[in-house]
C-alpha cells in the first residue's frame, strides 16, 4: 500500500483538468502487476483489451470476450484498491444496440467492481454513451486510432493527419463530451490536432501517441517494460527491460539446476536426525 496515495473519483478528473495536473494511466492484467501499480503514484490502471496481445497471444484486439475482461479485471480491482480501475468493453459488446451496451457494462462493473468502462467510437456511439451514463455508468470515450476498428483504417495508422479528418475527430469528441463521458483517450493522433481538443473539451484527454499537450498519458505495461517484443509502436518509451532480465534469470536458474547448484541447503528443509535414523531404519526393514 501507498501511505500518501488517494484514489482518484470521477469528479477528480474535471478537478486534474481544471488545475493542470497530469495524471497517468497503466494498463494490467493480474493481481501481482495491480499490487505494484497501486504502490506508484500512477492514479488510473485500464484493464484494455490490449491482453489479447500481450497476455493472450493473438495478433488483434478482435476476439476478446466480456468474460475475459471480467476474468482480468476482478484481480487488478483486489490488488489496486487505492487505484482508479477502467474495465474496458471489447469489440462486439457495444455495438448491437444501446441495450447491449448497458448490459455488457452492468456486467463488467458489478462483477469486478471497477470504477468504470472505456469504449471506442465517436457520434456513431454518443447515443450509447449518454443512455449509460443516465443508467449510472462511469464512461470514458476512445477516439483517433480504435484498435477495435483498425482493420477498417488499413491498419495501426495515425488518424486525423488531413484537416477535414482532423475537424471530424473535434467534432467526435465534442459528441463524447455532449453524451457525458468524463475523458477521452485520444491514440495515435497528431500533437496539435489532439491540443486543440484537449483545449475545447471540458473533460480531460489521455494521450497514447498524441503529444504532450493532452492531460494525462497511457501506456501498454509490457510495452513500457520490455515485456512484450512483437510489436512496439513509435509512441512507447521503454522505460526498462524486464524481458531481457527474465529470460536471464530463467537461463540461469536453468543452469544451476542442471549443475547441481541449486537447490542448496538453504534452500531445502532439514530433519531432526533421531526422526533421520528413524527413516533409515524403516527403509532398511522394507528392502
Amino acid at each position: 500500500m501507498n501511505p500518501n496515495k488517494k484514489k482518484m473519483t470521477v469528479p477528480d478528473f474535471k478537478k486534474f483538468k481544471a488545475e493542470g495536473r497530469k495524471f497517468t494511466f497503466v494498463t494490467a492484467y493480474d493481481y501481482t502487476m495491480a499490487s505494484i501499480i497501486n504502490d506508484s503514484e500512477t492514479e488510473v490502471i485500464l484493464v484494455g483489451d490490449s491482453m489479447a496481445m500481450v497476455v493472450l497471444g493473438r495478433n488483434s484486439t478482435v476476439g476478446v470476450t466480456v468474460d475475459d475482461i471480467i476474468h482480468h479485471t476482478a484481480p487488478v480491482v483486489l490488488g489496486a484498491p487505492q487505484t482508479f480501475v477502467i474495465g474496458d468493453m471489447p469489440f462486439g459488446s457495444y455495438n448491437v444496440s444501446v441495450a447491449q451496451a448497458i448490459e455488457s457494462a452492468n456486467r463488467i462493473l458489478m462483477e469486478t467492481n471497477c470504477d468504470a468502462v472505456k469504449l471506442e467510437g465517436g457520434k456513431d456511439m454518443a447515443p450509447a454513451v449518454e443512455s449509460m451514463v443516465k443508467a449510472g455508468i462511469s464512461v470514458v470515450g476512445h477516439i483517433g486510432l480504435t484498435p477495435q476498428t483498425s482493420v477498417s483504417f488499413g491498419g495501426f495508422k495515425v488518424q486525423g493527419k488531413r484537416a477535414e479528418a482532423a475537424r471530424q475527430l473535434l467534432d467526435e469528441a465534442a459528441a463524447l463530451e455532449d453524451a457525458g463521458c468524463f475523458a477521452i483517450v485520444l491514440e495515435a493522433i497528431p500533437a496539435p490536432l489532439a491540443a486543440a481538443i484537449t483545449a475545447r473539451v471540458s473533460v480531460p484527454t489521455i494521450g497514447i501517441g498524441a503529444g504532450a499537450d493532452c492531460d494525462g498519458q497511457v501506456l501498454v505495461l509490457h510495452d513500457m517494460l520490455g515485456l512484450y517484443s512483437e510489436f512496439t509502436p513509435r509512441f512507447v518509451k521503454r522505460y526498462a527491460e524486464l524481458g531481457t532480465l527474465m529470460e536471464q534469470a530463467v537461463r540461469d536458474y536453468a543452469e544451476e539446476v542442471r549443475s547441481g547448484a541449486f537447490p542448496t541447503p538453504a534452500h531445502s528443509f532439514s530433519m531432526d536426525e533421531e526422526e533421520r535414523a528413524r527413516l533409515e531404519d524403516r527403509l532398511r526393514e522394507t528392502e
